[in-house]
């Protein structure tokens, strides 16, 4: 069977080819298959991936230096997730039916309509290297798009290709439990640059997803925009998540905001699409005696393991090239050797800031910028300058309606996602979650990639005018 195929090779010789084939036979079926039996399915994916036990938990953790902890939170939120869609499906209220009944007394007559969304087709799905759970093989992105209707071409991530084949084969065995086309899931496993365009190419293929750098992300954007039949491809990108702390804030607890903002700042060495990486507050003597506690806790931080070893170089590069920048300096850096990261604190000066875009671009890691504003009227003109974010975090003791009005206005045009007196490390996943953003955070701000709001990636609407006699 031409999935199942897919899912022993690589994306080479013809791998693509046969799951893309595949997908869109499969489509005619699995389209038309009821809520419930959709709903049964992603539920049986979730029970497979428990039934895998601690032999999942230890290949993830051998795969990625993940401590065991975490992975068991990400496979717990994984399964949830899966079931979450399919109490979606099985409500029914995504389908989002309208009804405008006829009306034949009005001249000229009204005929009846009824719209519904419907799914577009098979969806290519890029896996993410820092979530190799829920944002990979059985995340999210493949979840949503099964439960509107849509098969899934995953392409694995290189550096989890033990876990991603255990995945899959829990997936593999809820296709065949519920007796769908086993062309509904293909995954494949070749890593290269041309076998992620080429998947995104196929005509057959109707959407895409993906999670991680700007760079790829907008090579497979470019590249499903130049087909003959452009599709809609929804990358998330990363964010810098500025944060802006208001003085009555810091005065009413600087040692647990300090404390607060390092944890979110170093949580997973740094490797969440939602770290802190961007911090203002303003140049006085509160401010500065904040930047010594925050600045004592990175000292403080030891080196984490990151990923992979190209990502660490990554890392390094970037916190290099910082560093290099005149008007930055250093105020806390951890050195480590081969693939642990050290966390780095910069800071620097409005004026600097505003002068070198550069400065408001993601260093994925351990890293934070400090911002130092000649006063709290600083932060709007320093947030007009933002790029697109997934979040933006405010704290303060004021009403929103307060002072900081202006600067909650101007922030909403920035991100998806607004902190209130939080941390923005933590995504909640349910009906109110936006995780998403203006470009560059991701290439459509209109759709979020993580709760059921993200169903709405893969349909389109369906209008049926007037009635069979």
């Amino acid at each position: 069977m031409a999935g199942e195929r897919a899912a022993a090779g690589t994306a080479g010789d013809g791998q693509i080819e046969r799951a893309a084939v595949a997908a869109a036979e499969a489509f005619r079926d699995y389209s038309r298959r009821s809520a419930d039996e959709r709903a049964s399915f992603l539920c049986g994916i979730a029970d497979g991936i428990e039934q895998l036990g601690d032999a999942l938990l230890e290949c993830v953790v051998g795969e990625t230096a993940l401590p065991a902890a975490r992975v068991a939170n990400e496979r717990a939120r994984t399964c949830m997730q899966l079931r979450m869609f399919a109490d979606a499906v099985s409500l029914g209220d995504w389908s989002e039916e309208r009804i405008e009944p006829a009306d034949l007394t009005r001249q000229p007559p009204r005929p009846r309509l009824r719209s519904v969304l419907r799914p577009l087709g098979p969806v290519a799905v890029f896996g993410a290297s820092n979530f190799p759970l829920a944002f990979s093989v059985a995340g999210g992105d493949t979840a949503a798009a099964l439960a509107v209707g849509c098969p899934v071409i995953v392409k694995t991530h290189p550096a989890h290709p033990r876990t991603s084949e255990l995945v899959g084969g829990a997936i593999h065995a809820a296709v065949s439990k519920c007796g769908l086309p086993p062309g509904v899931f293909s995954l494949l496993s070749d890593g290269c640059y041309e076998a992620g365009v080429a998947l995104v190419q196929h005509p057959a293929v109707k959407a895409g997803a993906f999670t991680g750098s700007g760079q790829g992300g907008m090579a497979l954007w470019r590249a499903a925009q130049a087909r003959p039949d452009p599709i809609p491809f929804f990358a998330e990108m990363g964010s810098v998540n500025p944060v802006f702390l208001f003085s009555d804030a810091i005065g009413a607890g600087a040692d647990s905001l300090a404390t607060g903002l390092h944890t979110s700042m170093t949580l997973g060495v740094g490797q969440f699409c939602t770290q802190p990486g961007l911090i203002f507050i303003v140049d006085d003597e509160s401010g500065r005696d904040f930047l010594q506690k925050l600045a004592a806790l990175v000292s403080a931080t030891p080196p984490g393991t990151m990923l992979t070893a190209p990502i660490c170089a990554t890392y390094r590069r970037s916190a290099g090239e910082r560093r290099a920048i005149e008007g930055v300096r250093v105020l806390a850096e951890v050195t480590s050797p081969g693939m642990q990261a050290g966390a780095t604190l910069f800071a620097t000066d409005v004026q600097t800031y505003l002068s070198r875009p550069a400065l408001a671009e993601e260093v994925f890691g351990p890293s934070s910028l400090v911002v130092l504003c000649k006063t709290e009227a600083d932060f709007e003109r320093c947030a007009l300058r933002l790029p697109g974010q997934l979040t933006a975090t405010v704290w303060t003791l004021a009403a929103i309606q307060g002072a900081c009005a202006d600067l909650l206005w101007q922030l909403e045009q920035k991100a998806g996602r607004l902190v209130l007196n939080g941390f923005p490390t933590g995504v909640e996943v349910n009906a109110a979650m936006m995780h998403g953003g203006p470009f560059p955070a991701t290439t459509d701000s209109r759709f979020t990639s993580v709760g059921t709001r993200s169903l709405l990636r893969f349909v389109r609407p369906v209008a049926y005018q007037g009635e069979f006699s």
